[in-house]
Parts: C-alpha cells; sequence; structure tokens
C-alpha cells in the first residue's frame, strides 16, 4: 500500500514543526498499552503491532501491552480514566467507545480522555463455519427473511457497536426487524471464531484477520465484506455484501488515546512517535496481513473526528432500532 504525497507532506512537517515541542517531553519509564478487550482480538493485534514497531523508537524505555478486557472496553478505559496527567498509558479505541456512551452502557465519553490517534479502518467480514448451509450474502438473506430469530450472530465485544451495525444493516436488507437479531457478545473476535468453528455460533460479524488463516485451511467461509469494493492484499478474495446486492457498507477505525490533562508537549510527542512508528515497511506488510487500510490521523485531527462520529453513529443507530432519540 503507497501513502500519498499529502500524507508524506504532513508527515515532513510534523517532524520538523513539532521535534522543538516533542524535546520537552519524552517517556521517563515504562509506557503501558492497555487493550480494551480480551487477546486475540483486533484491538490486541492493533496493540501488539504498534508495539512493535514504536520499540524502534530509542526515546520509548520499554513498552508493555496489557489486556483488560470486560464490559465492551468500560474496563480498560475506566483504569486509564484514573490516570490523569499521565502519558505513560495510553489505551486502544474504536467507535465502541462512543457506542458505549450513547447506549448508556458508560458514562464515559472520549472528551474524558485525551484522543491520540487513529492509525486504520478495518471493514467487517461476515463469515459462517466451512460446513454451514450460508454459503452466499444472497442465502443468509433468506435465512432472516424466513426466520429473523433462527441464526445466532457473534461479535465482540459491546452492543451497539460497528459490528452490531453492521448486522442490522443486513436484517434491514432482508426486510427484517433488525431488533429480532439474536446476537451473543464474545470477548474477543478471536472467541467468536472458535465459537463459529466449535458449532456453538452460526455467524461470525467482525475482523477480517480474526478468521482469514482459518478461511485459507478450510475451516471457515467468507460470506461478504463490509467494503464498497474489494480490498487488496489478503482480503482480495474476499467477496463484498455491496456485489451481492446488500446496502452494507461500514468500517470500524482504531486507534490510541491517553489519559485526561495531557500537556502539549506530550501529546506533540505522540504525534511524532506514531508517524515515525508507521512509516517503516513492517507497517506497510503488517496492513497488507491483517486486511487493513491505512487512516493516519494526529491528535487534533482524531478529536475533529471524533466530534463527527458522535452524532453520526447517533443517527445509525437510532435507525437501526437500537437507540432511542
Amino acid at each position: 500500500m503507497r501513502i500519498s504525497g499529502a500524507i508524506f507532506g504532513w508527515t515532513a512537517c510534523l517532524i520538523v514543526a513539532g521535534a522543538a515541542s516533542a524535546q520537552e517531553w519524552k517517556p521517563a519509564r515504562n509506557v503501558d498499552i492497555v487493550v480494551a478487550s480480551g487477546a486475540g482480538g483486533s484491538s490486541d493485534r492493533t496493540a501488539r503491532v504498534v508495539q512493535r514497531l514504536l520499540q524502534a523508537n530509542p526515546a520509548f524505555p520499554s513498552i508493555s501491552v496489557t489486556n483488560r478486557g470486560g464490559g465492551g472496553g468500560t474496563v480498560a478505559w475506566t483504569y486509564l480514566s484514573q490516570q490523569p496527567g499521565d502519558p505513560h498509558y495510553i489505551a486502544t479505541f474504536s467507535p465502541t467507545m462512543v457506542t458505549n456512551q450513547l447506549l448508556g452502557v458508560t458514562k464515559l465519553r472520549y472528551t474524558d480522555f485525551t484522543p491520540l490517534s487513529i492509525i486504520l479502518r478495518e471493514y467487517v467480514l461476515v463469515s459462517v463455519n466451512a460446513d454451514s448451509p450460508i454459503t452466499s450474502g444472497k442465502v443468509l438473506l433468506e435465512h432472516i427473511r424466513k426466520d429473523p430469530t433462527a441464526l445466532s450472530f457473534a461479535f465482540a465485544a459491546a452492543p451497539g457497536n460497528h459490528n452490531h451495525v453492521v448486522i442490522g444493516m443486513i436484517f434491514k436488507a432482508a426486510g427484517a426487524d433488525p431488533k429480532k437479531s439474536k446476537v451473543v457478545i464474545q470477548k474477543s473476535g478471536g472467541v467468536g471464531a472458535t465459537s463459529v468453528m466449535g458449532g456453538h455460533i452460526d455467524v461470525l460479524v467482525g475482523a477480517p484477520a480474526n478468521v482469514l488463516r482459518h478461511i485459507q485451511a478450510g475451516k471457515m467461509r467468507a460470506i461478504g465484506l463490509s467494503a464498497p469494493q474489494r480490498q487488496p492484499g489478503a482480503a482480495a478474495e474476499l467477496p463484498t455484501l455491496k456485489e451481492q446486492g446488500i446496502d452494507a457498507v461500514f468500517y470500524s477505525w482504531r486507534g490510541f488515546l491517553g489519559a485526561k490533562d495531557l500537556t502539549p508537549a506530550q501529546i506533540a510527542f505522540w504525534d511524532a512517535a506514531f508517524v515515525q512508528a508507521l512509516q517503516v515497511d513492517d507497517w506497510k506488510q503488517d496492513l497488507v496481513k491483517n486486511a487493513w487500510a491505512e487512516d493516519l490521523k494526529n491528535a487534533a485531527e482524531t478529536r475533529k473526528h471524533l466530534d463527527s462520529e458522535q452524532e453520526l453513529i447517533a443517527t445509525m443507530l437510532a435507525e437501526l432500532g437500537l437507540l432511542k432519540r
């Protein structure tokens, strides 16, 4: 995957203009990346890739990854909220933080933290056991039309998140009530894949990277990706829901946030650190391997994005019957 000239230009400006302020602060001890899910899922995978890339930066004494799953991310984010002003803690986050607050799962909001970056976007894959009678998006819609409650849908890790939104879109495409969907919340996408392969759940809705190896091994079958067109890299062979006539185009973004009240110098350090980490060839290979699309935003851009996402997601959840407005 190639980075546009605009990104390179922005990168150069950030490194030059931000170098002086970034020098005002650097980590004095270990930095802990707190993962807002259990091991084996997309958030965990993102954290460990970023840990590896950041460790190449000599400014970091050391970097650890700690999984604090539970409550659809609220356990991790509650922990981070208890470290105000300390830039040695960052946490993974995704649209789940927005949906949790909108649905009343938690009172924590992105404004209670310091958004630091969004680094990628990830489309949602619908998949089933290789022995499933569901062989395509068309067949999936037929099952839903026949009985909206017959199939169980697994996803991680909180109701109303991006995976749940895609399920709602599929039900709407089938002319069925999204509220009738039988959903089973998993601790991580990896756990969900195991449940589907074991025959305990009918359909898995989640990150492609959680199931690509199982699809390649013939243990699972891809039904459709929530992308506008087929994606490059590891996702090249995955059919989209759209090409099967299903109006379900949606993606999750993934990034990192810090505790509340970080200083401008600390934010500048993290801006520069993420830019440096994501310039290497290893990152480009990670994008291809995990079927990710690069979408780098610095701290200011991330905050602006979250402001717009709040209203967009609220509208979408209301349309799907998941949120009363």
